[in-house]
């Protein structure tokens, strides 16, 4: 396996700029792994293709407005993107800008001021404030669009789910912005049950694997819970013969890394914690049986996440398809259901 298996060509024009309006009209390519048949629809008719008793879970991670802007005492412009935080005060970031080296002092427009405590790889930087940033968000931080997206948003909410409750995400689970408070009631009202789970989402998750073979990657890890409530509902959806859905590769995480947490004891168990889990082709899933799922960047951890649960080459055979159907691809993109 190289990561090379999961490139694909993608012009820049099949890159969603704006999300559609309203949320639920996005177009649906759905996927049926044992027949293999393609069928295509829109979002809003999702409900076609779920059972009573099916089981969606979502995650109710929030972004936070990460992107900050900052100066040092020489008056030179830096910018930060919260990625983690590590304790009260300090933050593993992205920092953009020169001679940011170890004891650097910044200043953040809007905000407290800071240190770089280390220079770790890359462009990643450790920075304790002199305060909790939190309180600082609402007035000195920018909502952090992917680097693919050019067009300002005119409304920061359009970048999250309409259930999104728990901040902490430097990007939003994508799967979860073609719902809305609609939508999941026509859905509850046909039988179709919800969990709710959490996994905040770092932007490793979206980066390009650059190593030659993906099983060297290292992939950052991510802070998720499932809780008591979920676990049961997940219990018993499977013992009454429902269908557990993940909305989004976010959700499997979570899923997973709690199914593995469990080990023989149950099927899952509640998990609160971090995650490392990498899933590739060869990967046994313990809990997903269907899933919901934008479409992602070629040689990501996410493309390779869906290869292993329908099959790279399908995988790949089906983007194609989607390209000659003029779908929108990535965090603004249309969505896929792979049964």
């Amino acid at each position: 396996m190289k990561t090379a298996d999961f490139d694909y060509d993608l012009p820049s024009d099949f890159i969603a700029q704006t999300p559609i309006e309203p949320r639920d009209h996005s177009r649906l390519l759905v996927l049926d792994r044992l027949t293999r048949e393609i069928q295509h629809s829109h979002f809003f008719q999702i409900g076609r293709y779920l059972h009573p008793g099916d089981l969606l879970v979502l995650n109710e991670t929030r972004v936070i407005p990460a992107r900050l802007f900052a100066r040092k005492a020489t008056g030179g412009r830096v910018e930060l993107l919260l990625l983690r935080r590590i304790d009260e005060c300090t933050w593993e970031t992205l920092a953009g800008g020169k001679g940011l080296n170890e004891r650097r002092r910044l200043t953040v427009e809007g905000g407290p001021d800071g240190e770089i405590l280390a220079v770790l790889e890359g462009a990643r930087r450790l920075v304790r404030f002199n305060e909790p940033i939190e309180g600082f968000l609402d007035k000195a931080g920018h909502t952090p669009l992917p680097p693919y997206i050019h067009t300002p948003l005119a409304d920061p909410e359009r970048y999250q789910t309409v259930y999104a409750r728990y901040p902490g995400s430097a990007a939003a689970p994508t799967a979860g912005l073609h719902f809305t408070p609609n939508l999941m009631d026509v859905l509850e009202n046909q039988g179709v049950q919800f969990t709710k789970i959490t996994l905040h989402v770092g932007l490793d998750t979206f980066a390009p694997v650059l190593e030659d073979d993906p099983k060297t990657h290292t992939i950052h890890t991510e802070w998720c819970e499932v809780n008591r409530e979920s676990a049961n509902k997940i219990l018993q959806t499977r013992q009454e013969g429902g269908r557990i859905m993940a909305v989004g590769t976010t959700s499997v995480r979570a899923l997973e890394s709690a199914a593995h947490h469990s080990g023989a004891r149950n099927l899952v168990e509640p998990f609160s914690g971090p995650t490392d889990l990498f899933i590739l082709p060869g990967y046994k899933f313990l809990i997903v049986d269907a899933l919901i799922t934008n479409f992602h960047l070629p040689c990501s951890t996410l493309i390779m996440l869906v290869s292993a649960f329908a099959g790279r080459e399908r995988i790949l055979a089906t983007y194609e398809t989607a390209k000659a159907e003029g779908y929108r691809f990535f965090s603004f993109g249309d969505a896929m259901l792979i049964l």
